[in-house]
């Protein structure tokens, strides 16, 4: 019996790797919800810092997959002064890890993380996350 795959020579997934999963799920969104994110930087890093980690209080860095930073869209003034662009970070040992014990497969686990942190970009539910998310399956 052969191998299905040759797992001597399997790499983890790298930066770029994850980079081009977020992207290809970014772009399986509807055209308007990208529109309405134009603003949106996406970044991938392999942990989340010691800083964030704190001020969140998580303890370990694989519990955090991914991160909104910014002032969402519901808690904006126009009298806000300008600020540093909203980012999402997807953070890479996070989900790999998630993904060793998981059953999806790691584009659609990327495209999750991706998907409910925009949403926080927003402001939305659950509900309307799930939705949009339904929209960037292939």
């Amino acid at each position: 019996m052969t191998d299905r795959l040759n797992w001597r020579d399997a790499r983890a997934p790298s930066l770029e790797d994850i980079e081009q999963l977020a992207a290809e799920a970014w772009e399986r969104l509807p055209a308007h919800f990208r529109e309405m994110c134009s603003d949106l930087v996406i970044r991938v890093e392999d942990f989340a810092t010691d800083e964030v980690l704190n001020e969140l209080g998580i303890e370990s860095p694989f519990d955090l997959m991914g991160l909104y930073q910014g002032v969402s869209l519901d808690q904006r003034s126009i009298s806000d002064l300008p600020r540093q662009p909203d980012m999402i970070f997807l953070y890479r040992r996070a989900i790999l890890d998630y993904w060793t014990e998981s059953e999806d497969t790691l584009g659609d686990i990327v495209a999750h993380v991706l998907v409910h942190e925009i949403g926080h970009h927003f402001g939305f539910s659950d509900e309307d996350m799930e939705r949009i998310e339904a929209s960037a399956k292939p």
